[in-house]
């Protein structure tokens, strides 16, 4: 997963801690230092967390939070425009020039069909709301095979932005109240601060147990780790441990901090409990360094406080910036999931080489260069002119992936240069078909994709059936098309048919839940979203009453995973459908690749993007197998056309087969209708047919009229 911003709070507010603030903690530089090299050791070795995305969290709750309640018991206000645009001078730029570099580096080296994402995620990241465009693309589960974006531990900086943004309001306002009332400005920060912990660490636990994935992300079930950090900066002056305990605290703090991501990893919900056991230890050495002692010759905070530790500190930001940058274009770059222990510390070294190249460049010329105008105009001046390139420059590239798009789709609307799956229907075509660069564009399919059925397709926390109705809603027949994300994928051959055919389509699909009665798990945990789902379907198909229902066969499956089979729910719900007169077309399940497609296309020759057919299907389409199918079922196997001589190919036709590693473009699912009409139409027995197929509509004028007498005769 991603981890957390880096970034230096003021100097004055990193290095004085206590009431008065008269004593540095050089201790708290060195435990950011600990926590950039861990988050950078676990990610680069290990593709855990580390816990460093909760330390920074709390640190920055400590020092802003103290920050802001020391000024007001001074001064009994806070400049907040010099607050907030001298933020934006140290932030802005050292993260713009990271963003600039990432979308240079994705047009050298990365495939067309991660382009569009990669802007998308830079705008996010630089307008501070990428933490809630990484959540939304959790939980879409059509696009978990999307590639990890090299901007995702911006996330981060998002949440901070948005706690820097809000929490003096918070912080000020209630202390200012307090103090109306006759109470301290400390006291009033204390309630509201604290009130924020114990709402937030609630939801916390609860969303984590709900929704992990988008609790990672999500600013509230974050926000009690800064309010904790918030908590001890308002009462860390008031701790004075002896001597053993401060060595005790500190050494046991830093332990677990450092075994955090060994012990936890992967294995827990984040952030929720586990979050805990970071937070907890970083507590423990601010604590040990608390109070009026110095720190003991032999304590953790002393080490903490080395110089070559406060160094890395001051680079940590960077460093953090870095890393992930480096790391996702050394994978891309060789191929590899994990770096190996040589090409770990190669990503170390150049992310660290660009952390002190940034720093340099940023705090040693712009800083430099702007000391003397230190109005809060200027201050935000100086950061903003850095983002403003960084968000023209991806604007002008996204218009220039359209303007190829729009090429790409003229292109299209000839047959004979885009015939996608109807190739197979004229070897002549098959063996002159020009040249031509695949359509979808890569850079769009997954999203045009998706885009056509969103609105018609229930998401994986989702219980209600959606319905959507197609083709013509006074027809006497009706086809249903029930299922998974498997099944939705035949919508646009489904849909071309209605409309030929004069039929009435209806949709009620739901990501990952199978159309069946047996339990469904989804990410290992009891799917009870997809068994109430089913309820619904099957109340809902009593209702429509439908003639034919079109839903798969069998379940294909990566190597690793059980062989293509046919689940024992299945059949139930064909006899369920039989025993209320409705016919049942179930299609076998369409070929897996070890690849996302669309990457694939872009790197290689598209011959060399096929899999055999062996990777995830069964030698024999498993349902032949069954001796108890209903009488109403009849199955579609249209693996010929997707595989020849047991290889599946990832192109056919001019046209891109897949926008993900299992799922069809629309393009090339529209392409299928031609091909699957004449099985459809008679594995649909009752369904009406119109006076020319598809095939033969396509023909000229004269062919067609031929082909009509034709087909008149015959009948």
């Amino acid at each position: 997963m991603s981890v957390p911003a880096l970034n230096r709070a003021p100097d004055a507010v990193t290095t004085r801690v206590t009431a008065t603030g008269s004593r540095r903690r050089p201790d708290i530089e060195g435990l950011r230092a600990v926590a950039a090299l861990l988050i950078a050791v676990y990610h680069i070795w290990f593709g855990t967390v580390s816990g460093g995305v909760d330390v920074f969290l709390l640190l920055t709750g400590f020092l802003i939070t103290g920050s802001l309640v020391r000024a007001m018991e001074r001064d009994g206000r806070v400049d907040l425009a010099a607050f907030w645009t001298k933020l934006v001078k140290r932030l802005f730029p050292a993260g713009a020039v990271v963003l600039g570099a990432v979308l240079l580096m994705a047009y050298a080296y990365f495939p067309r069909s991660q382009w569009t994402t990669v802007i998308d995620d830079v705008w996010a990241a630089a307008l501070y709301y990428g933490n809630w465009h990484l959540a939304l693309g959790s939980v879409d589960y059509m696009a978990e095979n999307s590639a990890a974006s090299p901007v995702q531990h911006f996330w981060s900086l998002a949440v901070q932005g948005q706690f820097y943004l809000l929490w003096p309001l918070l912080v000020c306002g209630a202390a200012l109240l307090a103090v109306r009332l006759g109470r301290s400005a400390r006291r009033g920060a204390a309630v509201a601060v604290g009130a924020v912990f114990a709402v937030s660490f609630g939801y916390s636990l609860w969303i984590t147990a709900t929704a992990p994935v988008w609790a990672y992300f999500d600013t509230g079930a974050r926000l009690w780790e800064l309010a904790l950090g918030g908590v001890l900066a308002l009462f860390v002056h008031r701790v004075d441990l002896p001597g053993w305990a401060r060595t005790v605290a500190g050494w046991a703090g830093l332990a677990a901090l450092v075994l955090c991501g060994l012990v936890i990893g992967d294995a827990l919900p984040y952030p929720g409990y586990a979050s805990l056991w970071p937070t907890l230890a970083a507590l423990l050495i601010i604590l040990a360094g608390a109070g009026t002692a110095a720190n003991g010759r032999l304590s953790a905070n002393r080490l903490l406080g080395a110089r070559p530790l406060t160094w890395l500190g001051g680079h940590a930001y960077t460093l953090f910036l870095w890393h992930w940058p480096v790391l996702v274009l050394h994978l891309e770059l060789t191929g590899l999931e994990r770096p190996t222990p040589g090409g770990g510390l190669l990503v170390l070294g150049v992310s660290f080489a660009a952390a002190l190249a940034t720093s340099w460049m940023v705090d040693g010329g712009v800083s430099r260069a702007t000391r003397r105008l230190r109005t809060p105009a200027w201050s935000l001046a100086a950061g903003v002119l850095f983002v403003v390139p960084v968000l023209v420059a991806g604007s002008l590239w996204a218009q220039s992936i359209e303007r190829d798009r729009q090429l790409r789709t003229e292109l299209s609307s000839n047959p004979l240069a885009y015939p996608g799956a109807a190739v197979h229907l004229d070897q002549d075509l098959a063996r002159n078909l020009p040249a031509l660069p695949v359509y979808p564009d890569t850079t769009t399919v997954a999203r045009d994709t998706i885009d056509q059925t969103r609105a018609c397709n229930a998401l994986i926390d989702q219980t209600e059936v959606v319905t959507c109705e197609f083709g013509d809603p006074r027809s006497d027949y009706t086809i249903a098309l029930v299922g998974s994300s498997h099944v939705r994928h035949w919508f646009q051959a489904l849909e071309t048919l209605a409309d030929q055919h004069g039929w009435r389509l209806v949709t009620m699909t739901k990501n990952a839940c199978q159309f069946s009665s047996g339990e469904q798990r989804y990410r290992g945990e009891v799917f009870t979203e997809c068994a109430q789902w089913n309820d619904g379907v099957m109340a809902a198909l009593d209702e429509l009453e439908p003639d034919t229902v079109f839903t798969l066969a069998s379940l294909t499956s990566v190597r690793s995973g059980p062989e293509e089979h046919v689940p024992e729910g299945f059949v139930e719900r064909w006899r369920q459908l039989d025993a209320r007169g409705i016919d049942v077309v179930a299609v076998r399940d369409t070929p897996r690749f070890s690849f996302r497609v669309p990457d694939c296309t872009d790197r290689n020759h598209r011959s060399e993007c096929s899999e055999p057919a062996s990777h995830s299907m069964a030698e024999r389409a498993p349902y032949l197998e069954l001796d108890d199918v209903p009488a109403n079922t009849r199955f579609l196997d249209m693996t010929g056309y997707l595989c020849q001589d047991d290889v599946c190919h990832g192109v056919i036709g001019n046209q891109l087969v897949y926008y993900d590693t299992n799922h069809f473009s629309y393009s090339f699912s529209q392409s299928l209708a031609a091909v699957m009409e004449p099985y459809l139409l008679e594995a649909a027995g009752r369904a009406p047919e119109a006076e020319l197929t598809l095939a033969e509509a396509a023909l000229s004028p004269e062919e067609a009229a031929e082909a009509a007498r034709e087909h008149d005769g015959s009948s």
